[in-house]
């Protein structure tokens, strides 16, 4: 059985443990794409919601034509004892919702029914970077993919036309560099450098969380409001004020003890260090292969501003994921929603795809 039947709508699903992100193709075009904050790990309650507001936008995702393509890395929140049970749990919610024309990605030419995900896992579990992946190297024989998210940094090799990633798994890819977690949202300060330069002297960092990198991007300005969707540290406001306040505490002081310029100054020394460790990640994935040291980035994620700025510091070309999967240039909007959401824009194109489609099993328990 292929995974392509008609011309239903695809509608490609990339459930996080923080976010759930769901785009629309029709005829093998995006034409939509939405994001919504789902805090997975306070209960399986919060992805039933999303789902009902994927159904409030987009009616005939719940009519029975419509087909359903999912990954995920919403596995691991420690709602479930462990992956198997996550994969198992989260297949079986949105089988249920979504209908029988439910189908989770389980690697390149690998499509899951949901009767085969207990025993397949393995393959659904934290895929989404591969489906990403494997999109690009439809369009660009040789890059790198740098998909820069709320928490978490995909770096990925892409040769002749394919994904030539080390790792296959989370364990594999920490342990190669291809998987770096940070983001820049969610991710704590003191997960981000353990000292940091304040009015020109190295100090300490608290290991406390008062702060997320939300605050470094709300003060350089890069971080876009509509991707800020979960509380800050302290629950308290998402305002610079705030924002200078937290970073403060990380170094045991208090907003007033410094200008707002001097704030500013030491969101971008954050910044420093994490493009730093960006910077390093990248090197080790590009030194596994000669041919990639020229390679431009493709930039996804909603960090992607980082990922443009690394091109710029090793002269490398740079290409949005948005171009790649046929948004136009001028439509600003669905081109910034259609980057930050590539996995799911990509599960969508995929299993829309005449040519991937056609030489794609799917396996069934």
């Amino acid at each position: 059985m292929t995974a392509r039947s008609g011309n239903a709508p695809v509608f490609g699903w990339d459930v996080g443990g923080a976010h759930v992100k769901v785009s629309m193709t029709t005829k093998g075009a995006l034409v939509d794409v939405a994001q919504w904050a789902c805090p997975l790990w306070q209960g399986i309650a919060h992805l039933e919601r999303v789902i009902e507001y994927a159904f409030e936008r987009w009616p005939s995702a719940a009519d029975a034509s419509a087909r359903h393509a999912v990954t995920m890395t919403g596995e691991m929140v420690d709602l479930f004892a462990d992956r198997a049970e996550g994969v198992r749990t989260l297949a079986r919610t949105l089988a249920q919702r979504l209908g029988q024309r439910t189908m989770f990605y389980g690697g390149e030419s690998n499509w899951l029914a949901r009767s085969a995900c207990a025993d397949g896992w393995r393959k659904i579990a934290s895929a989404n970077w591969l489906a990403t992946a494997q999109w690009v190297a439809t369009r660009v024989p040789h890059a790198v993919l740098v998909d820069i998210g709320s928490t978490t940094t995909d770096i990925i090799s892409i040769i002749d036309g394919r994904v030539a990633a080390r790792g296959t798994n989370d364990a594999q890819r920490l342990a190669s560099s291809e998987l770096v977690y940070q983001g820049v949202v969610r991710t704590p300060l003191c997960g981000v450098a353990q000292r940091i330069a304040f009015r020109g002297e190295s100090t300490g960092v608290m290991n406390e969380w008062f702060a997320t990198t939300a605050d470094v991007y709300r003060l350089t300005g890069e971080l876009w409001d509509a991707h800020d969707q979960h509380p800050s540290a302290d629950n308290g406001p998402k305002t610079e004020a705030a924002s200078r306040a937290r970073i403060a505490r990380m170094i045991g002081r208090d907003a007033s003890d410094a200008k707002p310029d001097e704030w500013r100054r030491f969101a971008f020394a954050w910044r420093h260090e994490q493009l730093r460790t960006l910077e390093a990640s990248l090197a080790r994935v590009s030194a596994q292969h000669a041919s990639l040291n020229a390679a431009p980035i493709v930039g996804a994620g909603c960090g992607r501003f980082l990922a443009e700025a690394l091109a710029r510091q090793e002269a490398r070309g740079y290409i949005e994921f948005a171009r790649l999967a046929g948004v136009s240039d001028t439509d600003d909007e669905r081109a910034e929603w259609a980057s930050t959401c590539a996995p799911s824009v990509a599960v969508a194109l995929l299993a829309s795809s005449p040519l991937i489609a056609t030489t794609t099993n799917l396996e069934r328990g």
